[in-house]
């Protein structure tokens, strides 16, 4: 949903490239990135074989498991050939770190036909917790950024995480809401909750000591109902292997069918009444 209330279909291109430099402690993207940086010329032209391969689409994300302003990954000299590849589309969405948040950006976006969208991972705004991800900037680092590309017309969607390592429960759903909250109170037009994933190696060896424990559906449930109350802003989970989060097998099919719901309405609709897991 944009933010006109309307559906919007994207197509979706994950582009191969070289590992984020900032390799960020949650992050499993590097599974699935060369060994170098692509040579020039490589990402234009998957961008057009892909596009090839897809449906037509309103809008377009580009992912490349990094930045797409990473001069090293993606030189500025190819974003005249990526913009013109990209007409057509209502609105474009790259990933990129706070940190690299610059001019490029607004040149780029004057390349476009289209609206520009950057996704920004702020992760979290707890003070003790965010410097141990490695994610290598400050919640000040955010606020410049945003306030930067919200100054050129340029939209930003923020990516919040559920439960990181060192919050339990309780408190991660706290933090996640608190952070949403700072998110759209920087200028954000669109948030997406992130559950912290195990399985890239770090967030194993954290959990085989205590330190980590996956999100469960019932709270991922409350961090979108509570973000959604702030009426700040549009809020949406991440479903990608959602049911892994799961601990009961009764209700898992409506519950991950409930959060899809309120992904695509923004509404709230009426509590799963499971009477395995709730009797």
């Amino acid at each position: 949903m944009n933010g006109s209330g309307e559906l919007e279909s994207y197509a979706t291109l994950f582009l191969s490239n070289a590992e984020c430099p900032f390799r960020c402690l949650m992050c499993d993207l590097w599974r699935n990135t060369t060994d170098q940086p692509v040579p020039l010329g490589a990402i234009p032209q998957q961008i057009q074989f892909g596009l090839a391969q897809l449906p037509a689409a309103d809008s377009l994300k580009l992912y490349n498991s990094g930045n797409f302003f990473d001069a090293k990954a993606i030189a500025a000299s190819e974003h005249a050939a990526i913009a013109q590849l990209v007409r057509g589309f209502r609105r474009v969405v790259v990933e990129n770190h706070p940190r690299l948040v610059g001019p490029q950006c607004v040149e780029f976006q004057h390349r476009l036909e289209s609206q520009l969208e950057i996704a920004l991972g702020l992760e979290t705004i707890h003070p003790e917790i965010l410097p141990t991800l490695n994610k290598q900037m400050t919640v000040a680092d955010f606020s410049r950024a945003v306030e930067f590309l919200r100054a050129a017309e340029i939209d930003v969607r923020v990516f919040v995480l559920l439960q990181p390592p060192g919050l339990g429960d309780e408190e991660s759903i706290e933090w996640a809401v608190r952070s949403v909250a700072f998110a759209f109170e920087s200028g954000a037009n669109c948030c997406s909750l992130i559950p912290v994933r195990q399985g890239n190696g770090a967030l194993d060896e954290l959990a085989r000591r205590g330190l980590h424990r996956e999100p469960t559906l019932a709270a991922m449930e409350l961090a979108l109902q509570k973000s959604l109350a702030l009426k700040a802003g549009r809020v949406v989970m991440d479903l990608w292997d959602a049911r892994r989060f799961a601990t009961c097998d009764a209700c898992v099919a409506a519950r991950v069918e409930r959060l899809q719901h309120i992904n695509l309405t923004q509404q709230v609709p009426a509590h799963i009444q499971c009477s395995t897991c709730a009797p």
